[in-house]
């Protein structure tokens, strides 16, 4: 059981890594905005398990990104009803933030990007929203489907990965309704034709 545990947690941990395309040094990040610390919050609850942490610490700017996509929907979709869905699914996109943000705290995590300038699978990247801003109309919709249904799918099974290999209650229960929440966003991705727009 333990070594099915251990081999769960491998297996999460490489899913998280995989295609993280990090350059051999750290990202440069940028200085915290003057009266903010730069030192993450002390823990009030258990210590990160490396797994629990990798998950949530994916999440949270999986979500951000995910969310700035869905945001460009307003002014660049013609589709009244791509508009609807992209509104509705980045209130529940920030509702998950809003619960991801205290769980890095408790585990006295910084909220911060530390995926920043990898391309992970399923993450929606700068080069992404740099190119969603040059589309309008049908050519906007199909990529904000194709790039929301991969970030949807990803975090489905890392999320699935988490509630099996995570060792923190908290975690595995935000993990375990993300993944409730998937199989309903999935199924309801936009079915785009040809010439919509």
């Amino acid at each position: 059981m333990k070594a099915t545990r251990s081999a769960a947690a491998f297996t999460l941990l490489l899913l998280l890594l995989a295609g993280c395309g990090s350059p051999a040094a750290e990202p440069e990040r940028t200085p915290p905005p003057a009266g903010t610390a730069s030192t993450p919050p002390p823990a009030t609850g258990a210590p990160a398990d490396p797994t629990d942490a990798a998950w949530v610490q994916l999440m949270a700017p999986m979500n951000e990104s995910a969310v700035a996509l869905l945001s460009l929907a307003a002014d660049r979709s013609a589709d009244a009803g791509v508009r609807r869905w992209a509104a509705d699914l980045r209130t529940s996109q920030d509702g998950e933030l809003a619960r991801m943000r205290p769980l890095l705290a408790r585990m006295g995590l910084p909220d911060t990007n530390v995926h920043e300038g990898h391309h992970m699978p399923g993450m929606v990247t700068e080069d992404d929203l740099e190119r969603a801003r040059t589309l309008k109309g049908a050519a906007f919709d199909q990529f904000l489907v194709e790039r929301i249904g991969g970030h949807l799918r990803q975090t489905a099974q890392v999320s699935r990965s988490e509630t099996g290999a995570g060792t923190r209650q908290d975690a595995k229960r935000l993990a375990a309704s993300l993944v409730s929440a998937r199989t309903s966003e999935i199924a309801r991705l936009p079915a785009l034709s040809e010439g919509s727009g």
